[in-house]
């Protein structure tokens, strides 16, 4: 597994957070990790449990940075694949030392090709866009 279907998996779980209570999350993450077709090697699921953590850790300041840029939507009208992308590639732009924001902007662009609807990309591309813009600015 290389680390874009890494990346594909820790957004899957991302993805599960929101229909998940927390315990029942740990049990889901479990779950995920027993039905892989092929098998994740320990580094692989070090990667995917440290961005699907570290999305889960700061979701309440990542929520409040897509409210802010999505122009008239929030976080409760936003598709939940559109949403699940967001976070994970706002997590990896703003938390994560180990992503490159360009890279986190164009593989969060190629999930919202393969998952999403077709106007996805170019939303998501918008709004991690204007938040990178805004961190290097600071």
């Amino acid at each position: 597994m290389n680390r874009r279907n890494a990346r594909k998996n820790a957004f899957f779980l991302v993805f599960q957070m929101d229909f998940n209570e927390k315990e029942a999350f740990e049990e889901a993450k479990q779950l995920f990790f027993d039905h892989q077709e092929e098998a994740v090697e320990e580094e692989e699921k070090l990667f995917i449990l440290k961005e699907t953590e570290g999305t889960k850790k700061h979701l309440a300041e990542i929520d409040e940075m897509i409210d802010k840029k999505a122009k008239k939507w929030d976080t409760g009208r936003m598709s939940k694949v559109d949403l699940a992308i967001l976070r994970l590639a706002i997590y990896e732009i703003c938390f994560s030392e180990e992503i490159p924001t360009s890279v986190a902007i164009n593989e969060a662009v190629e999930l919202a090709k393969k998952f999403s609807s077709d106007e996805a990309p170019s939303f998501i591309n918008g709004i991690l866009g204007s938040i990178a813009a805004e961190r290097q600015n600071q």
